[in-house]
């Protein structure tokens, strides 16, 4: 979208009445997104830079000895920790979702959400020991549940039942999370072994700055809430400031929130479970990034360039970098005549095979190594890694923005909120999922356990576009 364009749309959504739908008015109905999705992409993406901050050095602060900054955690215990708590991150929306939709609105719930997870993490700052950490990650994991789910159904409800434009705005607002999730491994680490580490004559850290990271880590969704609160009643105007319940300012020109809810309707919404059960398995393979395929990486992967050697935790940074310089390019193709005859199951069909196709890169730097050999002396280009993130990448731009888009516009608006809680289910049960199959990695070796995650997606895959068609009908209209 052009400046030109964004500065128009500031102007016309300035001079709309607060209690109308903004972003519906009639030119913004034929081109262009309104101003309140890039408030909204800017929220998402202090809050992601929040989470995926913290995140990136959590194993570590847990792990490390009391001298170097950490908590002095066994690896076991400390992947357990880690583990239920990425999980129920992505359980908790169901909570959060039902309250915004039944009693708070989406707007109060972001706010709510936003200062709870600024306050977990001041707390894992100002804290550092095992009742901080418990605390800490207790207040991210609620304040996670309020705002996730609400902030995605707030872009569905910018935009009027059919609007051709919805899953572009998606892909928009997905590049907003990824940008958050690039810079935030870099400014946090930062802050953790460069500025606030502490040092000995040769240069060696001898303590991490970890709390100084959970520090900026605050700050930045500090950040977020400032921005969501100074600008949301201008460019929101009632989208999500009242319970869909109570049918006061709904916008996003949706049905009345009290109708009753109908066969249709119970159709529409059963799709929405039918998706969530395929996507699953879509992140258990995607999530491995974090586990095996890191962990490959870090053993088997030839990570030096130009006699500098590439630091394993970067290439965490690799996906989010492709979501943003891809984002734009499927936001325009959604929109496109020929984007927009392709269905929601074939899109996300498409995605599931792509990130099988993207694990056969995996099998070839295995074959390059000429196997499941253990000597890490033998290494494989860096070439097979990237390529295997960029399929995963494009896997996930086909998928994971569209499915968001899509539960907006399958929900009843009374459970709008409460569904996309449903749909990030998916990822709570996939992280566990996933760290299973990571688990029989050093068991099975990296090639049984690539060739069953590729294999198997990619089958999935072929059955969800096999699908296209009955699922499309269940659908009854929505795109």
């Amino acid at each position: 979208m052009s400046n030109n364009n964004l500065s128009k749309n500031a102007d016309e959504l300035a001079g709309v009445a607060s209690d109308r739908p903004f972003g519906l008015t009639d030119d913004n109905s034929k081109k262009g997104h309104p101003t309140g999705l890039y408030l909204l992409f800017f929220t998402e993406m202090w809050e992601r830079f929040s989470y995926y901050g913290m995140r990136g050095i959590l194993i570590l602060y847990l792990t490390k000895t009391w001298l170097e900054g950490g908590l002095a955690i066994s690896e076991q215990d400390a992947g357990l920790i880690y583990g239920f708590f990425t999980g129920f991150v992505y359980f908790t929306p169901l909570i959060g979702g039902w309250l915004a939709d039944t009693y708070l609105g989406q707007r109060k719930a972001i706010t709510i959400g936003g200062l709870t997870m600024m306050l977990g993490q001041f707390t894992l700052f100002a804290l550092n020991t095992h009742t901080g950490l418990y605390l800490g990650l207790f207040l991210l994991i609620i304040g996670n549940g309020f705002f996730k789910p609400n902030i995605s159904t707030l872009v569905g409800r910018l935009y009027a039942d059919g609007d051709p434009r919805r899953d572009s705005a998606f892909s928009i607002f997905y590049m907003g999370i990824n940008l958050g999730a690039f810079f935030a491994p870099l400014a946090v680490g930062l802050f953790s072994d460069n500025w606030f580490a502490v040092k000995d004559a040769a240069g060696n850290i001898v303590t991490y700055g970890y709390k100084y990271g959970f520090l900026v880590a605050g700050l930045g969704m500090l950040l977020g809430q400032i921005i969501f609160n100074m600008f949301a009643k201008k460019y929101l105007g009632t989208i999500g400031l009242h319970a869909a319940k109570t049918n006061v300012g709904s916008g996003g020109g949706h049905e009345n929130a009290v109708r009753p809810v109908t066969k249709e309707d119970k159709q529409k919404m059963t799709v929405i479970f039918i998706l969530t059960a395929f996507v699953i398995f879509f992140w258990a393979g995607f999530e491995q990034a974090g586990s095996s395929l890191s962990l490959y990486t870090d053993k088997f992967i030839d990570r030096e360039v130009g006699g500098f050697l590439i630091p394993t935790s970067w290439f965490q940074s690799v996906n989010p970098l492709f979501i943003v310089a891809l984002a734009p390019l499927f936001s325009m193709f959604w929109v496109s005549k020929t984007g927009m005859k392709i269905s929601t199951p074939v899109k996300m069909g498409m995605g599931m095979i792509l990130l099988g196709v993207g694990y056969f890169f995996m099998l070839g730097a295995i074959a390059e190594r000429g196997g499941d050999v253990q000597d890490e002396a033998i290494k494989a280009g860096l070439s097979w890694l990237i390529l295997t993130y960029l399929l995963h990448t494009i896997g996930e731009l086909c998928l994971s923005p569209v499915g968001l888009s899509v539960v907006t516009k399958l929900a009843h608006p009374k459970y709008a909120s409460l569904m996309m809680g449903v749909w990030m289910l998916a990822t709570f049960i996939a992280n566990i999922v996933g760290g299973f199959l990571a688990s029989y990695v050093a068991e099975l070796g990296a090639n049984a356990i690539f060739t069953t995650i590729a294999g198997f997606v990619i089958v999935l895959g072929l059955i969800m576009m096999a699908l296209g068609k009955p699922i499309s009908k269940m659908m009854h209209g929505v795109k």
